[in-house]
């Protein structure tokens, strides 16, 4: 989770350093550090909090020097403080390491290397690859973190330095992220593209167990590439076409409102090119339509927001194949013993498409025999490449920590996977996919509706800002909706919330309920519509303060509701996409009210590349 950098080149290193640290500071930002090397010797400095404190701290010093490593850390083996920021040096402090993952054998390496004399000064499992690295090395750096690596269980994207190969980085990747790319003015590496787009848009994405070697020499850069047994090999480049300002606020006070205003073109995107001549057109799915057809069981991966994608699909999948389909945190999922056949199929959600927990499920189930498909928003991503055939999203980079226009881009692609289903199942007919298709286009323009006056939602959360603790309920894909709201509003305002079923309400939950208790209700026009009114009197009767998310021209629901968040007409199946767009923004004004950072929530990450 956390963010690499790395630069030789003509410029100072420092510079391009802090650049590309504040631009993929949404993957950590407990501590930061760099290295540089220069004349003196390797220049480490770290500071704890923010990039922004890194950069006020450096500004005015004189680190001379054109090549250097950087980092952004998310905390996972020892507390935020200078001594556990990276980068790390071993015990001569002329080699630095910056790395993203986790060492699961840290604690045998540590105590072995404490045994032959190495000193620690940090309580992080990165350290050990410093001192590993110090060790192995006899005059070549790529040699040593060879060497290093293979002493190494986890996961790791690493970039190291050492004082006696200037201008030289060497990189190494496993199950971590890990982009190289040859810019203007010199070579880089990061560990998420963003951190390269203002030198090259041209990046090779290093697959596991592979190295790459940045050279600045004589006017020069080079990038070499390297299997385990240090063969150079040559990898495929990428090229990069979204578009620098995607980096960028946009004239938005945040990203996350930003991307909420995008959520129109993200769906628009996704769909793009999805139906041809009343088709709906899938190339990038190695699969057949005969292997398809044959599928009898669909479960769908995923952690956090994709995992609520994955439940609202559920519904789907169901209603228009028959086929029965399960949804599984992939934390969980890996961890048991699932049925899977060769007739099985195995969705895995995830944004980034390196979340740590989601892979590993991906591999288990092709162990398995199952037929894998990936739904991501990053091109040549680590569950992009793992899996049988994948569906792109669409949504262009999110920088804010909480998923909005990603998840909405889930729904879609996961709908059309359910509509593919459904077609070859004989659950939808040619004339139903046609309609389906074009009445899920109309909610970009839905959702544009909503957000040219967002007054009502703005009322609502003012009301609720004080609250300690809220209640979301629905039924049907209402109460899935309800499941990505609580945690939006969990995860960015620090407000405790809950999602239940409304249907549950009676079973323990509406013992919470006394005067003023917020209580946020999706009422959309649906099957279950009565009862759900039903629902919302009883917390009514309870002194319960009530905002409700109806369709627009419900006159009923404002006799019994607070406060009334209304979203145009649609039809059921497509209500997660239009009521979930209120959900985003009412968190995020209560967080805004609350006075907490909706960009950076504390604690959390974009990427979860670490179990």
């Amino acid at each position: 989770m956390c963010g690499i950098i790395g630069y030789t080149g003509s410029l100072q290193a420092k510079d391009v350093l802090i650049r590309g640290l504040k631009r993929m500071e949404y993957r950590g930002y407990d501590s930061a550090g760099i290295a540089v090397q220069t004349p003196l010797g390797l220049n480490v400095k770290h500071k704890v909090g923010k990039v922004a404190g890194l950069e006020a701290m450096v500004e005015n010093m004189d680190i001379d020097g054109t090549c250097g490593i950087g980092h952004t850390r998310w905390a996972t083996h020892g507390k935020p403080s200078e001594n556990n920021a990276h980068p790390h040096t071993a015990c001569a402090n002329d080699i630095a390491v910056v790395h993203n993952g986790i060492i699961e054998n840290y604690a045998t390496l540590k105590e072995e290397l404490i045994g032959r004399g190495h000193v620690f000064s940090s309580e992080t499992d990165t350290e050990v690859i410093a001192h590993l690295v110090e060790e192995a090395y006899d005059g070549d750096l790529l040699d040593a973190v060879r060497q290093a690596t293979y002493r190494l269980a986890g996961a790791y994207g690493i970039a190291v330095v050492c004082d006696a190969e200037p201008g030289v980085i060497v990189c190494a990747r496993k199950d971590s992220p890990i982009v190289v790319g040859q810019g203007k003015s010199g070579a880089l590496v990061a560990s998420d593209i963003v951190a390269l787009i203002d030198e090259t848009r041209d990046v090779v994405v290093l697959e596991d167990d592979t190295f790459a070697k940045l050279t600045f020499t004589d006017g020069e850069s080079t990038i070499e590439y390297f299997d385990q047994e240090g063969g150079e090999i040559h990898p495929s480049v990428t090229h990069v076409d979204w578009d620098v300002s995607a980096a960028e606020k946009g004239g938005f006070p945040d990203f996350m409102l930003k991307e909420i205003y995008e959520e129109p073109r993200t769906i628009r995107d996704t769909l793009a090119g999805r139906m041809v001549n009343g088709h709906l057109q899938f190339d990038e799915l190695s699969l057949n339509y005969d292997e398809l057809a044959a599928i009898d069981r669909v479960y769908i991966i995923a952690c956090g927001t994709s995992y609520h994608a994955g439940l609202i699909a559920k519904n789907l999948i169901e209603a228009w194949s028959r086929i029965p389909c399960e949804v599984e945190v992939a934390s969980e999922f890996r961890y048991r013993n699932p049925i899977i056949t060769p007739s099985t199929l195995v969705v895995a959600v995830s944004q980034s498409g390196e979340t740590a927990d989601t892979l590993a499920a991906i591999r288990d189930a092709r162990i398995k025999g199952a037929k894998v498909f990936g739904i991501t928003n990053v091109v040549g991503s680590p569950v992009a490449r793992e899996s049988d055939g994948v569906i792109y999203i669409k949504a262009n980079k999110e920088i804010a920590v909480a998923a909005t226009k990603s998840f909405l881009g889930q729904v879609a692609a996961l709908t059309l996977l359910a509509m593919l289903l459904g077609q070859l199942r004989s659950g939808l007919t040619t004339a139903q996919i046609r309609m389906l298709f074009r009445e899920m286009a109309d909610t970009a323009q839905h959702i544009e509706q909503i957000l040219a006056d967002t007054s009502a939602i703005e009322e609502a959360a003012l009301a609720c800002k004080d609250a300690q603790n809220a209640l979301f309920i629905g039924r049907g894909i209402g109460s899935t909706i309800c499941y990505e709201g609580a945690l939006k509003l969990k995860e960015i305002s620090y407000l405790h919330a809950e999602a239940y079923a409304a249907g549950e309400m009676k079973h323990g939950p509406i013992a919470l309920l006394d005067e003023g208790f917020p209580v946020i209700v999706v009422a959309t026009k649906s099957p279950t519509y009565d009862k759900v009114i039903s629902n919302i009197q009883e917390c009514k009767a309870r002194g319960a303060l009530v905002v409700a998310i109806a369709t627009e021209g419900d006159e009923e629901v404002k006799k019994h509701a607070d406060y009334v968040m209304y979203i145009p007409k649609v039809r059921d199946c497509f209500s997660a996409i239009t009521a979930s767009v209120p959900l985003q923004l009412f968190a995020r004004d209560i967080a805004i009210a609350r006075g907490c950072d909706v960009d950076q929530p504390r604690n959390l990450a974009k990427s979860v590349t670490v179990e």
